[in-house]
């Protein structure tokens, strides 16, 4: 028998929040949450509010923590939709180019990339995503039809947003300058942290994870917020921001999207645990 923890019971869950300090003035609405909601996916939201000792700082209330953890979750569908659409525009813009540059099969000579490329690992990549999307009907018909070989724009549709990330870090770097530059008026060096951020990003909205008062692992280049926020929300959300394709839907219909999920739980959370400014949706507009 490995040493671990022992389980605990919801009640048990509840007596060891109240032992340390967590006011719960609600049995019923505390014990249903945590019913509902794993304990332990619950109390990475604590973190704010604990002392040294594990303890709650005083005055603590449950009901503000179960509030960040829906406010999480909130933000987390609005970002999603984001990415996904940063998502299907790069796998677009990437398999046009290279087929018009290198051709419809291109992506699998290694000549057509950098010499960082490792063209065993891309396919083996690939073929991982063939093989677990072999029951999906373009993917069968192209292993009937056409003896597994798939055109670029098709299997980008299989491309995770890090298989896009790692294709475009290995391009040429001519290659890499034309696609930064007309799609986003940036540099390579700049393209390559930003899509490095969305991978990340993405990973964490598209497997529930937590965005508040999270540390994230990459930090965009070239962007103008305080060294203190670059690896928080704040920071991470700028790569979406600036790979977003479409400036006016980002104005219109994100950041009012957004705004609504800040306005609905104002009471509960804290902009600095986050390191958003007080004037946020005015600074994070594309312009």
């Amino acid at each position: 028998m490995l040493n671990t923890k022992n389980p605990t019971t919801y009640q048990e869950q509840m007596t060891l929040l109240k032992t340390r300090g967590c006011v719960i003035p609600d049995d019923e609405f505390c014990l249903k949450i945590l019913q509902s909601v794993n304990y332990y996916r619950l109390s990475a939201y604590f973190l704010p509010f604990k002392n040294a000792d594990d303890s709650f700082r005083q005055g603590t209330e449950f009901s503000k923590i179960v509030d960040i953890y829906h406010f999480d979750r909130e933000l987390r569908r609005v970002l999603f939709s984001a990415v996904e659409e940063i998502e299907i525009f790069l796998r677009t813009q990437f398999s046009y180019f290279h087929a018009h540059r290198y051709g419809s099969t291109g992506y699998l000579c290694a000549e057509n990339f950098s010499e960082r490329h490792n063209a065993q690992k891309f396919k083996e990549l690939i073929d991982k995503e063939i093989n677990n999307n072999k029951k999906v009907l373009f993917v069968k018909h192209h292993i009937e039809k056409y003896d597994g070989v798939f055109p670029i724009w098709v299997i980008t549709e299989l491309f995770t947003f890090g298989m896009l990330s790692y294709f475009y870090a290995d391009l040429k770097t001519p290659d890499k300058k034309v696609l930064a530059r007309q799609l986003y008026d940036t540099v390579p060096q700049n393209m390559t942290s930003y899509l490095r951020c969305v991978t990340d990003m993405r990973n964490i909205v598209a497997h529930y994870g937590r965005l508040y008062y999270r540390i994230f692992p990459a930090i965009p280049a070239n962007i103008d917020v305080p060294e203190t926020a670059k690896r928080k929300l704040w920071g991470a959300i700028q790569a979406v921001r600036l790979l977003y394709p479409n400036k006016k839907k980002w104005n219109e219909e994100i950041i009012p999207a957004m705004q609504n999920v800040f306005d609905s739980y104002a009471g509960s959370i804290d902009l600095a645990h986050i390191a958003f400014p007080n004037d946020w949706a005015e600074r994070i507009k594309n312009r």
